[in-house]
């Protein structure tokens, strides 16, 4: 497992969020935090980086919002109001998994047995008002896991 860390001032995030994409493997990304922490704030800092023109709000009563990127999408998922992996697939989470757009998941936890192997983690603390840590970790057991599935099918 490799994990990077950053702190960071508010007034700093979208440089963070560009830094953080230059690492990233994967485009499944699961967001943890606590209630307030600034998920959905460095989401929409990502789609910034991302050169998007939405702005991301938290999907919580939807579970789901769809921004677009140059030549690709980005799903934002809140599994917050999610009570069971049935109520996940009522609203079509495999089409979504199936995808092969982005996709952010805040609250991954509630639906943790289809979360895909290749996913990374970004962990953000709040600090202070204006101050957060964030640690992006990259499963490398999955990512290895993954290589060696498409090794055995070529």
């Amino acid at each position: 497992m490799k994990t990077i860390e950053f702190t960071y001032h508010l007034k700093d995030i979208d440089a963070i969020a560009a830094s953080v994409l230059e690492h990233l493997d994967a485009k499944t990304i699961l967001f943890n935090g606590q209630m307030g922490a600034g998920k959905t704030t460095f989401i929409n800092a990502m789609l910034k980086a991302m050169q998007s023109n939405d702005v991301a709000t938290s999907p919580t009563f939807s579970i789901v919002n769809e921004y677009t990127i140059p030549n690709d999408k980005v799903y934002h998922f809140d599994f917050y109001r999610i009570n069971s992996i049935d109520e996940a697939y009522n609203f079509g989470i495999e089409e979504y998994l199936n995808s092969n757009f982005w996709l952010f998941m805040e609250w991954p936890e509630r639906i943790d047995d289809l979360i895909p192997l290749d996913s990374q983690t970004i962990t953000i603390t709040s600090i202070d008002e204006n101050k957060r840590s964030l640690k992006l970790t990259i499963n490398d057991k999955h990512l290895t896991q993954k290589l060696a599935m498409k090794t055995v099918n070529l």
